[in-house]
């Protein structure tokens, strides 16, 4: 069985790594925003390229928390409009819900899933404040047309970055350097993956960056004395360690993920299945390989029968979730057909050429 994703096999390469940092950890005896936090986010943010990183507990809270930084510099207020892609997971809209803004949802384009740029332009009002642009399965949305419309009509621009750690735009910078401020997800089978929650917020903005960091943390701005009224939002130091020790092979895991996706793309030959656009370059590093299908259970059902794991991002498109009834009545065609037909195949730095070649061979034979 050539499994989805081989958790345990990505980390048994760090074991040793990570008994030397479990055990630092136990000896310092300080396990929350301690010596290792401090070194990641500095070198995370020296990785993106960005001033400031902070770590929170996790990618929904570092959106939430930039939304609520802002707000906390009057640059956002109660209701503002925040545009979102209609076809992202449920944590963008759940963070711009929970800062008390309103998301619009845009319907997509079914080449990157990013915004259909038409009607993201034609969908700002006088309310909108924000532009979130999700950098899905790991592909760097248009970001120069976004980033110029937003100019054009003084938005911020907040990445929505969980799946793209390491991805770089054409003009040189990475994932999380685009716009205003970007949110990251260290879930466990992100490209760079804690071994539990975490998550950061990366910014070039001072002001922005020391807000958040109060709200993540009570709000306190020394000890025992709290300006804000703020959150318990915080890396934790072991996973902090953790992220550390795996940090330095992320651009190697990614270059990997490159190769096995232009295997996929070279050599998957089947009229039934379509392939994801792929430019060549380094803005994609394939958190995930999604491919579409118009008999997707019948297709489910063929690869867990020739031992190939698979899994569905996402099944049900957001304004379809019963916990987000007030978009229940909006219709996004090419949202719904994209959630209706995407499949994700293994997608891995630890797979083997044999096990590609393998995956390759069963979908070709479909």
């Amino acid at each position: 069985m050539i499994k989805f994703l081989d958790l345990k096999k990505v980390n048994a390469r760090f074991e040793p790594e990570f008994d030397q940092v479990f055990r630092m950890f136990l000896d310092s005896g300080y396990y929350i925003l301690g010596g290792q936090y401090k070194v990641f986010i500095s070198a995370f943010a020296k990785y993106i390229g960005t001033e400031y990183c902070i770590g929170v507990g996790n990618g929904l809270d570092a959106l939430h928390l930039i939304l609520e930084g802002y707000k906390t510099l009057g640059r956002l207020s109660k209701g503002d409009e925040v545009i979102i892609a209609s076809n992202t997971y449920i944590a963008t809209i759940l963070a711009v819900k929970q800062a008390g803004l309103t998301p619009v949802l845009v319907e997509a384009e079914d080449t990157t899933f990013s915004f259909d740029l038409a009607q993201l332009e034609a969908a700002i009002t006088q309310k909108t404040k924000a532009i979130m642009p999700v950098h899905l399965y790991g592909q760097i949305v248009p970001i120069k047309k976004i980033t110029t419309l937003a100019k054009k009509h003084n938005l911020l621009v907040i990445e929505d970055a969980a799946q793209a750690h390491g991805a770089v735009s054409s003009n040189g910078k990475k994932a999380g350097n685009l716009g205003d401020a970007a949110g990251f997800s260290f879930y466990p089978t992100k490209n760079l993956g804690a071994l539990g929650d975490g998550g950061a917020i990366t910014t070039n903005d001072a002001a922005l960056a020391k807000v958040v960091g109060q709200l993540a943390n009570y709000g306190t701005s020394s000890k025992y004395v709290n300006e804000l009224a703020g959150f318990n939002s915080r890396l934790d130091e072991l996973q902090a360690a953790l992220l550390l020790a795996k940090l330095p092979s992320l651009d190697a895991d990614n270059q990997r993920r490159r190769e096995i996706a232009n295997a996929y793309l070279n050599e998957i030959e089947n009229h039934k299945i379509t392939l994801p656009f792929y430019s060549g370059s380094d803005d994609h590093v394939f958190h995930l390989f999604v491919v579409r299908m118009s008999n997707r259970e019948q297709f489910e059902r063929y690869l867990n029968e020739n031992e190939i794991g698979s899994l569905i991002h996402y099944p049900i498109p957001p304004h379809k979730q019963t916990a987000l009834t007030e978009f229940k009545d909006l219709s996004f065609p090419v949202c719904e057909a994209i959630h209706n037909t995407v499949v994700s195949i293994p997608m891995s730095p630890v797979m083997t050429d044999q096990e590609v070649m393998q995956v390759i061979n069963v979908l070709n034979k479909y």
